[in-house]
């Protein structure tokens, strides 16, 4: 199987001066998370977080909190693709990332879309689908697998969820290890795979990088005393928006780990269910470094009398 080419960013034209500079784009083909956990406005966050403009193209709305997701209701597949089409003949993408599109339809016209633009990595993330019906599952499943995975460049799922979609008979006494599932995923013509969620021990958890022929990186953390949810969305987008900004596949990776470690230290709960990763932890060292030279916002605008925000941090 052949290396995929992160292709660079395209230089500026002559003429272009600085204000007309942008920044590397990403667009995501996901649905709308009103809990604000994942979706695409994590997809938005994270992307902003590393340096990267998201382009969101909504497939659907979750039905959701931050305790579980109730259902789900899908946009017209010609909706996504006009979404898609207009913004594309107007900005210059550097990576497609596919999150939850919600339907076969949906994918149909991402396959589309990304096919016409074949020369762009795709990112594409599956998350756990147990809350959605049986036959739902297996047939978004199976359209992802004919439509999208031959087409993506890197896969991100946890370890359950890659095993039960990607060796389902599997029937040996030992589980799959990752490279097992990457080289399912690489017969279908995905290059790469990042199987996240291993647990070699109780205090920690493993994220492997590899292709069907080899482990890549592998990186262990340990583990946070809580429940997230929408962390598979921050790392996969994370990871899309640094390819995008120029990084190879193994330095965007590590360093997408390592920013959602981040995120998860500095997680909240603004609910009554899960933590939510924050995306914007990296925010909170800027303030301290400029309360300690004594240069903070209040000392050159009037706050109106707003209430201090009173956050985790």
């Amino acid at each position: 199987m052949s290396t995929i080419t992160i292709p660079p960013i395209p230089d500026q034209e002559d003429g272009d001066t600085d204000a007309d500079a942008s920044y590397p784009c990403v667009l995501s083909f996901n649905a709308n998370d009103p809990s604000g956990a994942g979706g695409i406005t994590a997809d938005i966050l994270s992307c902003n977080s590393v340096g990267a403009h998201t382009l969101p193209v909504v497939t659907g709305c979750y039905v959701k909190d931050t305790a579980e997701i109730r259902s789900h209701f899908c946009l017209e597949s010609e909706g996504v693709s006009e979404q898609a089409r207009a913004v594309l003949e107007d900005v210059t993408v550097q990576v497609f990332k596919v999150g939850f599109c919600g339907s076969p339809e949906a994918l149909s016209v991402v396959a589309e879309v990304t096919a016409d633009y074949a020369e762009l990595p795709v990112v594409a993330y599956m998350p756990n689908l147990s809350w959605w019906e049986d036959e739902e599952i297996d047939s978004y499943l199976d359209a992802f697998k004919d439509l999208v995975l031959p087409q993506t460049t890197l896969l991100v799922g946890n370890y359950s969820t890659l095993s039960r979609w990607l060796v389902p008979d599997w029937s040996n006494a030992r589980a799959p290890t990752p490279r097992e599932l990457a080289k399912a995923a690489g017969e279908i013509g995905v290059p790469y795979t990042l199987v996240t969620g291993l647990t070699p021990t109780a205090q920690s958890f493993e994220n492997v990088l590899c292709t069907p022929y080899n482990v890549l990186l592998t990186e262990k953390f340990e583990r946070h005393d809580a429940i997230f949810t929408g962390t598979g969305d921050t790392l996969s987008a994370v990871i899309a928006a640094l390819i995008a900004v120029g990084c190879d596949l193994e330095v965007a990776t590590k360093e997408a780990l390592n920013y959602l470690d981040g995120c998860l230290l500095a997680g909240y709960q603004p609910g009554m269910g899960q933590v939510l990763p924050d995306r914007l932890f990296w925010t909170q060292g800027m303030s301290d470094e400029e309360d300690a030279q004594g240069d903070t916002p209040s000392d050159h605008i009037d706050d109106f009398g707003l209430p201090k925000i009173t956050t985790r941090h």
